[in-house]
């Protein structure tokens, strides 16, 4: 099955464009030289988004709408790298708008399509009890019940809970293996109590099954967790960093372009603030700050000065508060707007921030919240952001209680633990609608 999704992908990335030609151009059998360039970008760009967006992953107990919003996200990627090639060879005049947009609408239209036809026919087929799995858990507690639920809500997955038996029961365990004949075994040991695994993979020891260790995640505190194969030896990833592999190559390609992008637009802004700030009060343009960067490491963020020059006493920072007589009646509308955050376009492109990630804190509020709040350092698994999620979710703004501050820091945990394309730019939308102007910006 994966493989015809595969040739509807390449099918609908590459096949679409050429009809969409024929049809525009009413059936021209010759497609000219950067017509082919197109295509053949269109090929490459997809091959290299599909892959890296977990398209292809294995369907059974997955979810439709989030494999749906990543052929979104790969169909999206897709088109703007050919759109930014077309602006840089400065040959967007040698392509019809007509077939562009024919061209990018049917290949989004038939890659859903596909995958909604799959979905309905593996539906079908397993409500037919075609293609079933018949599972047996042995233990207890979190993951049991959690496994329960889900099964009972994503029937169309294909998996039977044929019993449960609890872990030290190696009688039962035997019993259920003989009558059940389970196609595979979950094992899921209560808080993660390995003592009574042995036995259980003792007694599985002639079994066919397919054997899976279910831990109980709830008992780690963990972000972007995994499991990783390090000098040959399977390891599960307690807390580590989404930005590696592919994965750093595509977060980095997002940031340079869309920082260029944005930076290109919003010049004439920077532009008149920087003039602003300049002759409203006096003191530099710029306020530049040390804080911490990926993997703790301190980077400078540039901000429009916001408040009059004043000195504070060496490692540390007040927070600007409502009413603060230290901010500039200019001052006080770039940070109510935001304004003033956007020079960190420019640590963007100088590799310090992303356009999207946990905000940057002061290093002396760093060095007070870590020993306050568990976890807080790993919000530093990531490039900072400019904006993230937090933000879009009315965390921001001064933080005068530990309570605010550990909202916030769970907010960058979830970003961190649930990375994508997909939800930056679900971030970057909603930063447009609701991420500028707050009442808690002071």
């Amino acid at each position: 099955m994966r493989f015809a999704v595969h040739g509807v992908d390449w099918f609908a990335f590459a096949g679409s464009g050429l009809v969409a030609y024929l049809w525009r151009f009413d059936g021209a059998a010759v497609l000219p030289l950067p017509q082919v360039y197109a295509l053949l970008i269109i090929q490459m760009a997809t091959l290299m988004t599909l892959v890296s967006s977990a398209v292809y992953r294995n369907w059974r107990g997955g979810q439709f709408k989030a494999m749906l919003g990543r052929v979104g996200v790969s169909w999206a990627i897709t088109w703007a790298l050919l759109m930014t090639w077309l602006v840089l060879t400065k040959s967007s005049g040698d392509f019809s708008r007509i077939w562009l947009l024919t061209w990018a609408g049917t290949s989004l239209g038939i890659s859903w399509l596909a995958r909604l036809c799959v979905f309905l026919i593996m539906s079908y087929m397993r409500g037919r009890q075609v293609n079933h799995m018949r599972v047996l858990l042995v233990g207890g507690g979190g993951p049991v019940a959690a496994i329960r639920r889900r099964v009972k809500t994503s029937t169309w997955t294909g998996y039977d809970l044929t019993g449960v038996v609890s872990i030290d029961d190696i009688d039962g365990l035997h019993y259920s293996i003989g009558q059940l004949d389970p196609d595979e075994v979950w094992i899921c040991p209560p808080a993660n109590d390995m003592s009574g695994l042995q036995p259980v993979l003792n007694e599985l020891r002639h079994s066919t099954a397919n054997i899976r260790l279910v831990p109980d995640m709830g008992a780690f505190q963990m972000v972007n967790n995994g499991l990783s194969v390090v000098l040959g030896m399977p390891m599960l990833d307690i807390s580590s960093s989404p930005m590696s592999g592919f994965n750093l190559i595509v977060k980095w390609l997002e940031d340079r372009i869309v920082a260029s992008l944005i930076l290109i637009l919003i010049s004439p802004i920077l532009l008149g603030v920087a003039l602003a700030v300049k002759f409203t009060s006096k003191g530099p343009i710029i306020f530049k700050q040390k804080r911490h960067g990926w993997n703790g490491e301190e980077i400078e963020v540039y901000k429009f000065r916001s408040m009059y020059v004043h000195d504070e006493g060496h490692g540390h920072v007040t927070q600007a508060k409502k009413g603060d007589s230290r901010i500039t009646p200019l001052g006080a509308f770039l940070r109510r707007s935001s304004l003033d955050e956007l020079p960190q376009f420019v640590n963007v492109l100088q590799g310090r921030m992303s356009i999207v990630g946990p905000r940057p804190h002061a290093v002396a509020h760093n060095m007070q919240y870590r020993e306050l709040i568990p976890r807080y350092m790993l919000r530093h698994k990531v490039k900072p952001g400019i904006t993230g999620w937090a933000q879009v979710n009315g965390l921001r703004g001064e933080t005068d209680t530990v309570d605010k501050m550990e909202a916030r820091v769970q907010a960058d945990l979830f970003y961190i633990e649930n990375w994508s394309i997909w939800f930056d730019l679900k971030i970057i939308f909603m930063t447009i609608f609701k991420g500028f102007f707050s009442k808690n910006a002071y």
